[in-house]
């Protein structure tokens, strides 16, 4: 799969199998966060591996919008280390978690983002170190077979916007018109 494939295929999984993740996936789709590029090299991210069935209900349980995080195979707590990078952490983290998205949507993976959790909870539960903050969660594992009918209505509703409507030519509000010519 090619990464504008990829991209494209990428979605939020809400439902995931039990089927368990091979460690050799697993590794894989690690290695595509640590490559991830970061303000001076810092590479301020830590990851947090979760597999333990009551440790993952027990996160799920605190997270308003991912009660799913429970029944995924691993949850990945990414943390940034704010003390290494103070400006940066928490954008390198993310930019670090989205390649660990893609490798795993190439991988066959499902994934999907979080961000309300209850960051002390999570910090006690998992012994996380004060220089670091816990930036996302992200769900990982083989999707369920079913229909989503939520996304189904929500993309109906809501679809991906223009090009036009979310890019401007030198100033703000000037039209792009590049994707005529150049859209893969």
């Amino acid at each position: 799969m090619d990464v504008f494939e990829t991209i494209r295929k990428r979605k939020s999984v809400r439902s995931y199998a039990p089927t368990p993740i091979p460690e050799e996936v697993l590794v894989k789709v690690l290695e595509a966060a640590r490559l991830a590029p970061s303000a001076g090299n810092i590479q301020p991210w830590h990851f947090i591996v979760v597999r333990d069935e009551d440790k993952r209900a027990r996160i799920a349980k605190d997270c308003r919008y991912g009660r799913f995080l429970a029944e995924s195979p691993a949850v990945i707590v990414a943390c940034g280390d704010k003390k290494a990078s103070p400006s940066w952490y928490a954008i390198d983290t993310a930019v670090s978690l989205e390649h660990l998205a893609l490798a795993a949507t190439a991988l066959g993976l499902g994934t999907c983002w979080v961000g309300s959790f209850n960051q002390e909870d999570i910090r006690e539960m998992l012994k996380v170190p004060e220089k670091f903050e816990v930036v996302a969660l992200m769900a990982l594992g083989y999707p369920r077979k079913k229909i989503d009918l939520l996304a189904k209505i929500l993309h109906a509703v809501r679809p991906r916007k223009k090009l036009d409507d979310i890019v401007s030519l030198e100033i703000y509000g000037s039209k792009y018109g590049g994707h005529k010519h150049n859209n893969p």
